[in-house]
Order: structure tokens, then C-alpha cells, then sequence
């Protein structure tokens, strides 16, 4: 099962997400139903211990449903902007697909990341994302975390942002002191 998962940063995972708590929640509610409908063929009434168990097996079903409900909600990197992207991928700078920040007042889908030395950028599709409040929050986390000195940019305009990934992709800069606590935070926040 865990092979068929995309991993988290890769693209497709928010799709592929979809589909897997989809059917785990299906799966879910079904053993709680078979549980139920078994205690009463059984029994012959509600009163029973395997009652209790399916009850209590409506808590991971439920939590189950509402992640389905929050990926279904998030959009993922389209297929266009992927193909447009592949190509400034040179192994240089670490890239990720399908990020969706949440935060208290808004969500921040980003569909396409990059970092390369102390420079982060990132790609939105959604008209409604407030580029300036992701470059914000990106920023108050980072500095949460105890990351200084990386530069957070985000994008709206498919061309600014193949313009920046290209020059991002023929700079020589040293990776981040702390690049893999900088990866493991995006990780983190984003679901």
C-alpha cells in the first residue's frame, strides 16, 4: 500500500492523496458497518459489544473523512504548468509539487517550489492566493523554526516565474547551512 502513495512534494500528490483517503474512508465506514450489521444479525438488537465497537470505529472513519474533505478542496500542480517545468529542473536546486500551506486566516496553494542556496520561490495558479501574505507567512515559519537568511518569493505570473527559475538554475551558490531543516519545515507546515 505504501508504494502506491506519491510522496509528499512530488508531483501528483495531492491527487493521489484524494484518491487514497477516499477509499480508506470508504473502507472505514465500511467495517464499522459490517461490525454493526453483524452484531445485530447476531444478537438480534442494537445491545451489544460489537455495537460499542463500530461506534468506536466511527472515529478513525470520521478523521478519515474530513482529510478526504481538505484534499479535496486543494488543487494540485496542472499538468500544462508541469511540462513547462520539468525543463528547469537540473538536479541543482530541490523542487516540490502540490504544496498547500493552511494558516489561521488563509490557505496558500502553491503548485511548483523551488530552493536553491538561501532562495525559495514559488508558483501559484489560484487567482485567489495573496502572494505577498504567502511570502509573509513562509517567512514567520521559517523564522519560527530559528531559519535565517532565506529570501521567500511567490509568483502568480507563469512567465516571471520560469524567468526567475532560470536564472535560479544558472547561479553557483552553496546549499543553506540549513537546507534539510528548511525541506523538513515546508514538509511540515504544508499538508
Amino acid at each position: 500500500m505504501k508504494n502506491l502513495l506519491v510522496p509528499k512534494g512530488a508531483f501528483g500528490y495531492l491527487n493521489n492523496r484524494k484518491k487514497y483517503t477516499a477509499l480508506r474512508t470508504v473502507l472505514f465506514f465500511s467495517i464499522s458497518a459490517a461490525l454493526y450489521i453483524s452484531g445485530i444479525i447476531r444478537t438480534g438488537s442494537n445491545k451489544n459489544l460489537l455495537t460499542i465497537v463500530a461506534v468506536l470505529g466511527c472515529l478513525p472513519a470520521c478523521k478519515s473523512a474530513v482529510n478526504f474533505i481538505l484534499f479535496l478542496r486543494a488543487k494540485g500542480c496542472s499538468d500544462a504548468l508541469h511540462e513547462k517545468l520539468v525543463s528547469y529542473e537540473d538536479g541543482s536546486m530541490t523542487v516540490f509539487y502540490d504544496m498547500y500551506f493552511t494558516s489561521y486566516q488563509k490557505n496558500y496553494p502553491l503548485s511548483h517550489m523551488a530552493l536553491k542556496g538561501g532562495i525559495l520561490c514559488g508558483m501559484t495558479e489560484n487567482p485567489s492566493c495573496d502572494c505577498r501574505e504567502a511570502e509573509k507567512h513562509l517567512e514567520q515559519m521559517l523564522v519560527q523554526e530559528g531559519i535565517k537568511n532565506v529570501a521567500v518569493q511567490v509568483f502568480s505570473q507563469e512567465d516571471k516565474y520560469i524567468d526567475r527559475l532560470s536564472r535560479l538554475s544558472e547561479m553557483q551558490v552553496e546549499d543553506h547551512k540549513e537546507r534539510e531543516g528548511i525541506i523538513n519545515l515546508l514538509y511540515d507546515i504544508s499538508i
